[in-house]
């Protein structure tokens, strides 16, 4: 088993694809928890907050 992707992020809203293009999955868009993190449902890649980057504030 391939160890899980890890990607950081500038924002904490995400769109996912898979990566592989046509292989991929269906695009979803995924909002980070407040830790700053969330695992796409998909693929299972784990999205982080770039360190320095800022949680936008709910309005």
């Amino acid at each position: 088993m391939n160890p899980v992707e890890v990607i950081e992020v500038e924002s904490p809203t995400i769109a996912c694809d898979g990566g592989d293009g046509a292989l991929g999955h269906p695009r979803v868009f995924l909002t980070l928890s407040k830790e700053g993190e969330i695992d796409c449902p998909y693929c299972g890649r784990h999205y982080v907050l770039k360190q320095g980057a800022q949680m936008a504030d709910a309005h």
